[in-house]
């Protein structure tokens, strides 16, 4: 960083292990989940609440930008640093603080990965639900930021719906809790909800209580194969309209399909354009007439074979596949850009027909997959980087893609959030006005301009 001043007083406030500003440590922190990369000024990585606000302290007197950051799993480019920024690395605040079976909760600092919060909640005969795909390596920081999701999110919903309060640090150093331990809370505005899905942009969460909900008692899996993606999608709300409410029902296209067979090896069908992953889950009694009758509303829509696990290890199997999405993809093309384009459940199959034409019209090649069943589709599109006018295409196919999502009542994210490169978009969502009204929030929180510059509104 050019200012070796400012390095030295991070190092007072961190100690100096904990400050990062070579030229190997910095590359490592200058991308995140996307194909941006920007290399940042220094990084630190606070141990507490109290160095994350002498640091922001710091930064607003210096007008220095800082960018909050946990795995750097995320899609959409929001924890992509700028120019001369700070990295707030929150992976070292990673301990569970509390677990309380009676009131059904857990407090946790940022740093926490998503699955060992699973995993320890479980062992209490508790349920976290939200579990992004990267759930193995993001953190809870990560996920408030974007307000992440993942396949439960048909049944149980999304990060924001589990969020019961926050401790966060603001721009000036301030530390400011909201909510709290509570499920019902009417007092004054709802800032915890206004940090969730703020992507770091109005405040650095240090610490979250959580709800938590009974463990299921048992859970079973389907695949159904389709020999047209349009009956997919029409078996899906078949499901929904006959009052099954799955935890999870996922949607994998040819080209996925495909891709991940050729990643993994494991037997998933060829000759079909889509494949069905559903989950039910509840009272081990019900499990069976559920399976049977999503089964049955499968074939009567067409579907070619319906495969049931019928051991925790083929339910392992079948999920394997759809965790290995991501991974398998970047076969096709060095560079994906994974979208995550929204509509009312019911407008699925329109949205898969306009994605599958605006695939051929600019001669890309695009995967769908997601969370069909909450109408969160992501649609990828397989190109190269250096190849400029497969990028020029590729954008204006993003633009088409989040057009045809808005004009069937959707929206432009599900649960990646808006970073770098869902923020030109924006305004088509929102509007002039809509927009001002966020900047104006934006500003009130962040009068220093220092949080996050770029996201959500666009590169400063």
């Amino acid at each position: 960083m050019r200012n070796s001043r400012i390095v030295s007083r991070l190092i007072k406030i961190a100690g100096k292990e904990k400050v990062f500003s070579s030229p190997e440590d910095l590359f490592c922190y200058s991308y995140d989940g996307t194909f941006l990369s920007v290399v940042p000024g220094v990084v630190v990585r606070p141990a507490s609440t109290r160095e994350v606000a002498a640091i922001l302290s710091l930064a607003s007197a210096e007008g220095v930008p800082v960018v909050p950051r946990g795995a750097g799993t995320g899609l959409s480019g929001g924890a992509v640093p700028v120019e001369g920024s700070i990295v707030l690395d929150l992976t070292a605040m990673d301990r569970i603080l509390e677990i309380d079976t009676a009131d059904m909760l857990a407090v946790v600092e940022p740093g926490v990965v998503t699955a060992r919060l699973h995993r320890a909640v479980e062992e209490k005969g508790l349920f976290y639900p939200p579990d992004p795909s990267s759930s193995s390596v993001s953190t809870i920081g990560g996920n408030i930021a974007e307000c992440a999701g993942g396949p439960r999110g048909l049944k149980y919903g999304v990060t924001r719906d589990y969020v019961l309060g926050l401790e966060v640090v603001l721009a000036g150093g301030e530390v400011v809790m909201c909510g709290g331990r509570t499920v019902k809370n009417s007092s004054g505005y709802d800032l915890t909800g206004l940090f969730v899905g703020s992507e770091g942009t109005l405040g650095v969460v240090t610490r979250a209580v959580l709800r938590l909900i009974p463990k299921p008692e048992a859970r079973q899996t389907l695949r159904a194969d389709f020999k047209a993606i349009e009956q997919a999608a029409e078996a899906i709300t078949a499901v929904l309209g006959a009052g099954v409410v799955p935890s999870a029902l996922e949607l994998m296209d040819d080209v996925t399909i495909r891709c991940v067979e050729n990643y993994l090896h494991t037997g998933l069908p060829l000759d079909v354009e889509a494949i069905l992953l559903v989950e039910v889950d509840g009272p081990e009694s019900t499990l069976a007439e559920q399976a049977g009758l999503i089964a049955s509303l499968c074939i009567e829509h067409g579907a070619e074979r319906v495969r049931v696990a019928q051991t925790r290890k083929e339910e392992a199997e079948l999920w394997r596949a759809r965790k290995a999405v991501s991974p398998a993809v970047v076969q096709v093309k060095p560079t994906k850009i994974s979208e995550d384009a929204t509509v009312p459940r019911s407008q699925v199959p329109a949205l898969i027909r306009a994605i599958k034409e605006i695939a051929r019209r600019y001669r890309l090649t695009i995967a769908i997959f997601g969370h069909a069943g909450d109408g969160n589709l992501h649609p990828n599109l397989l190109v190269d980087k250096g190849d400029p006018d497969e990028m020029a295409r590729a954008e204006e196919a993003i633009k088409e893609i989040f057009q045809a999502a808005l004009s069937l009542g959707g929206t432009l994210s599900g649960e990646h959030g808006v970073g770098l490169l869902k923020a030109p978009f924006m305004e088509l969502e929102f509007g002039p006005c809509g927009m001002a009204a966020m900047k104006k929030i934006k500003e009130s929180f962040d009068p220093f301009g220092i949080l996050n510059p770029g996201k959500i509104f666009g590169r400063i």
